[in-house]
């Protein structure tokens, strides 16, 4: 039997991608990202599930000249916590909230405290991803009462176009993978203290966070599909592959906010 051989992305065959409106959706998204509307507010929003207050059994030791960082592989599991965050497309700010549980309710809580924190009648608009809890009879109660609120849904399996998933890798590497926390409420005081922090330098933040990303913008716009004339996710997808497709659809929605920032 003959060994298999690499195929490049262009050489596979491409059967298109079935999910509905994948098109039009994550043209809405990007959209928002690249011409945001007139004096309104643009929202990336999801929920960070299931983190854990690991104590570590043994201290960090930390990097030093010829020895790479040490942790012990043994840890005590005090309980989990899930973060709620919005990240601000035009400032860069995150505004966040820390929940013992996921639901419905606490999602609708959060909406809330959005609304809250902008002036008053502001038009708002809130991307999130296809999560059951995001689309009940609470939500949709919300909405009702706060019609200034417009949720925007990223595409099924697509919520790498969602800012926020940048965010939380962020918040990831800097506090939660080599954090060591003493209980519940120790995680989530450390938890609220870095975006507090983060709060305090967001816009020098937001362009170290996306400058990289920014500046692979050029080769990747002519296939967004808000262009007209222009080549379309599907293509794209037949060029790089699914993963390369999913990579820039985030580094396009990124540097479409960054230009927007810009322009402020």
């Amino acid at each position: 039997m003959g060994q298999a051989r690499p195929q490049s992305a262009a050489a596979r065959p491409l059967h298109g991608d079935q999910r509905p409106g994948l098109e039009q959706k994550a043209a809405d998204i990007i959209g928002l990202y690249l011409h945001p509307p007139a004096h309104a507010a643009v929202f990336c929003v999801d929920e960070k599930t299931a983190i854990q207050a690991l104590d570590r059994k043994d201290p960090v030791l930390p990097l030093s000249p010829g020895r790479a960082e040490r942790h012990g592989f043994e840890y005590f599991r005090h309980g989990t916590l899930s973060l709620y965050a919005a990240f601000d497309t035009k400032t860069g700010e995150v505004l966040g909230k820390t929940a013992v549980r996921h639901t419905s309710a606490e999602f609708v809580a959060f909406l809330a405290d959005i609304v809250v924190n902008q002036p008053r009648g502001k038009e708002i608009h809130v991307i999130a991803d296809n999560l059951s809890a995001h689309k009940t009879g609470q939500v949709d109660d919300f909405l009702d009462r706060h019609p200034k609120v417009h949720l925007h849904f990223t595409p099924t399996y697509s919520s790498w176009l969602n800012q926020i998933e940048l965010w939380f890798a962020k918040i990831e590497r800097d506090v939660i993978a080599r954090g060591v926390f003493t209980s519940v409420p120790d995680l989530r005081r450390k938890l609220m203290k870095y975006i507090r922090h983060y709060k305090q330098r967001a816009k020098d933040s937001k362009v170290a966070l996306l400058r990289s990303y920014a500046s692979h913008y050029s080769q990747f716009s002519r296939y967004s599909p808000l262009v007209p004339g222009h080549a379309t996710l599907l293509e794209f997808q037949r060029d790089y592959g699914f993963v390369g497709c999913c990579c820039a659809g985030v580094l396009v929605g990124v540097a479409c906010a960054t230009l927007a920032a810009s322009e402020v």
